[in-house]
């Protein structure tokens, strides 16, 4: 199950940067102008799970695998994108595959870094991406109610596309759509306005703590829950160092965790994901599910015929397994329960499934 979030933003706010970081790679070019990145680089990330650790331990596992999610690095985008201007077209065709959107805002001021804009406003240059997503979406929906195209739409799909077109000549969020239709029949629309978004202020290694006056304004404009404030270039650097002088350095710095680790599991959330786990002497295991993701299901994550075939699934929770040091005295505590096709998995429980070949 291939989950992507996709970073955007303005040419040269850090995009590639970050994405480097991320991925512990040179992959995407990061230079200092614009339109360095023309294709997007795709990179797999492990996401960072301590409870993996414990369970490979008390397993004993020869192998440990933790869960990933996927990272995409996309052309930066600039006013009258949703026109073709600078790499507009291509851009807006990118990010329709992506699940979630990453954008990624300058906080900072530098004169070795070109802007294409004559000074730092992160409320404007947000406003520039999510106008030209917006108007990309009314192209979009009026090439689809389009006569000829109507047709092979179903009534559902066309009543949320005339709402939207109707929120857009209005100036309104889209946003609103999630008030009055469900997340499934929105995500088959592909409008780019409503995927799930998380902010990424980029700022110099003097603000990674605090912040400073342009993270303080764009926070006061659209909140706290889904803005983070990171580094790139110190990221970047972080992933360069051992692990020893990697934590002296953060130690220095005041930094608890790396903001890298933070963006992945907010990443994670963002997405609506949890994760289950296998473990056992060969090895433990973490994998992807969505939240309210039923046992043959998550069986199917693993192999489509344990789902075709499920009987049940020995299950025990995360504490439990831990308190018990294992499946032995899970079962022998009666902490071990067999749970049939309907039981909903959940966040953190380590299955065994049982099946039919």
């Amino acid at each position: 199950m291939g989950f992507k979030c996709g970073i955007v933003g303005l040419p040269n706010v850090g995009k590639s940067t970050l994405f480097n970081a991320l991925t512990n790679s040179n992959k995407a070019q990061a230079e200092n102008f614009p339109f360095c990145t023309i294709d997007p680089n795709i990179g797999m990330v492990a996401v960072p799970d301590e409870r993996l650790d414990k369970l490979a331990v008390i397993s004993n596992s020869k192998k440990k695998i933790n869960t990933t999610i996927s990272f995409v690095d996309i052309a930066g985008l600039v006013k009258g994108a949703s026109k073709g201007e600078g790499l507009g077209n291509k851009f807006l065709s990118h990010i329709r595959e992506v699940d979630a959107i990453i954008h990624m805002i300058r906080c900072f001021d530098s004169d070795d870094i070109q802007n294409v804009n004559p000074n730092v406003d992160p409320v404007r240059d947000l406003e520039v991406i999510e106008t030209e997503m917006k108007l990309s979406d009314l192209e979009s929906i009026e090439k689809r109610l389009d006569k000829k195209n109507r047709k092979k739409i179903e009534e559902k799909e066309i009543k949320i596309l005339e709402t939207a077109i109707d929120y857009i000549n209005k100036d309104e969020n889209l946003e609103k759509l999630k008030e009055k239709f469900s997340t499934k029949d929105l995500n088959k629309t592909g409008l780019l306005s409503i995927k799930p978004k998380l902010y990424v202020c980029n700022v110099d290694e003097k603000s990674i703590n605090k912040g400073n006056k342009y993270t303080d304004t764009f926070v006061e404009k659209y909140g706290e829950k889904n803005t983070i404030i990171i580094s790139a270039d110190i990221e970047n650097q972080i992933n360069l160092l051992d692990q020893i002088e990697k934590e002296n350095y953060m130690k220095m710095i005041g930094l608890k965790e790396t903001g890298l680790n933070y963006l992945i599991k907010k990443g994670y959330d963002l997405l609506k994901l949890e994760t289950f786990f296998t473990s056992g002497p060969e090895e433990t295991r973490a994998w992807t599910i969505t939240k309210n993701c039923t046992a043959p299901k998550a069986a199917g994550i693993i192999h489509t015929d344990f789902e075709k075939g499920f009987i049940r699934s020995e299950t025990v929770s995360y504490d439990d397994f831990i308190e018990n040091s294992g499946w032995i005295n899970s079962r022998a505590t009666g902490k071990m329960r067999l749970e049939g096709k309907d039981y909903v998995v959940k966040d953190g429980d380590i299955l065994n499934f049982r099946f039919n070949t």
